[in-house]
């Protein structure tokens, strides 16, 4: 008997959200090779959502695995995203039977509303999508039922609290991120699991800059283990957490799938060695420069250009830690223009965000820096 839900599933999931492209289209053949590369190694979780790819995450996910194999064979995920464009609770709720449709997949083994958190939990609480997929899991429509989300340990406090009935949470966790402020992995971590709720885990790789990481990191990593692969300690620090359900890789080629199938086919979690290792390598991290913003908003309560003056240390932080600019300026855009946020280089130099700062920070010097990196 498991001692909790998803104890026996194995720790590698496949996240079906970068996979392999020809020009601008999914390229499934090679998509199929994968598929059958990870069942044969004896894997079964699959992640998805109503909006990878436009809808051809989902369709992909029918042709490469639904119509190929038994449905007892694979368990499949997906999530319904309510503050994407749906303008009625009607349209919200047809989220959830274009995926089944797209998929045909019969029933979702786990699905999830996506995304909570921000401004973006109302729209599930205004459509009552809540109830409406409690329903859908008493027709068998769903067999597990829970969320993901990407904020703060306090708003999934609150979330977990007035949702119990929810099964299961899916969580940005890496050992990056494991004690960022702005990210809070451990503390969100922890709130899940006070609550009781296992994990599934996403972003394990930061979007590939774990795969990739600095000279000095990589150093420290290859002379641990000459042989492991930087995503593979990534991976594995993720899945030796305790209460996890899975781990998503957004695999994009047959060469990630046969690095990360390797070492997560007969996983052992990290030894007390390793975890030093991990904890050395967080700590190189971060010691490169950053802005010391914790995201506490301050600034921005009194900012007459509405800048998203901590959604821009975020991204610059990418660079500097990463020098991964095209990811900084990946997230730049999301937390400036995706949230409708002023950006850097509208700073008119008043100074009333230096007053509130509990950092101390040089906040006009910092976006002007700022915008010549991420504006560029």
């Amino acid at each position: 008997m498991e001692k909790y839900l998803g104890e026996s599933i194995p720790k590698l999931g496949f996240g079906l959200m970068r996979l392999p492209m020809n020009g601008e289209k999914i390229d499934v053949e090679q998509t199929k090779k994968m598929v059958d590369k990870f069942i044969s190694e004896g894997f079964c979780y699959f992640d998805t959502a109503y909006g990878y790819n436009d809808g051809a995450s989902e369709a992909a996910a029918k042709e490469a695995l639904v119509d190929r194999y038994p449905r007892e064979k694979f368990l499949l995920a997906t999530k319904l995203p309510a503050w994407a464009g749906a303008k009625s609770r009607e349209e919200a709720e047809q989220m959830f039977y274009t995926s089944l449709e797209r998929t045909g997949a019969g029933y979702f083994d786990f699905y999830l509303l996506h995304n909570l958190g921000e401004e973006r939990t109302h729209f599930f609480d205004d459509y009552d999508i809540w109830n409406f997929l409690q329903e859908r899991k008493k027709e068998g429509l769903i067999r597990h039922l829970g969320f993901s989300m990407h904020d703060k340990a306090d708003v999934l406090d609150r979330i977990l609290t007035e949702h119990p009935e929810m099964e299961f949470v899916q969580l940005q966790i890496n050992y990056a991120d494991w004690e960022d402020p702005t990210i809070e992995s451990r503390k969100c971590y922890e709130v899940a699991r006070k609550h009781g709720k296992p994990v599934i885990i996403m972003e394990p790789v930061k979007g590939g800059t774990l795969a990739n990481p600095p000279k000095e990191v990589t150093d420290i990593l290859k002379t641990a283990d000459a042989e492991a692969s930087p995503s593979s300690w990534a991976i594995r620090f993720a899945a030796s957490l305790d209460g996890v359900i899975t781990v998503l890789s957004g695999m994009s080629n047959m060469e990630q799938m046969e690095d990360n199938t390797s070492y997560m086919k007969e996983f052992a979690p990290l030894s007390e060695d390793e975890q030093k290792v991990i904890a050395k390598a967080r700590e190189t991290f971060n010691s490169f420069p950053k802005v010391p913003c914790t995201a506490c908003a301050y600034c921005m309560k009194g900012c007459p250009k509405n800048i998203a003056i901590y959604g821009t240390f975020q991204a610059v932080n990418i660079y500097n830690m990463y020098q991964d600019l095209e990811g900084a300026k990946g997230k730049y855009t999301w937390n400036t223009e995706g949230h409708g946020w002023g950006k850097a280089s509208e700073c008119i130099k008043c100074g009333k965000c230096e007053t509130v700062c509990p950092q101390h920070i040089k906040i006009r010097e910092e976006l002007e820096k700022a915008a010549a990196v991420l504006e560029g």
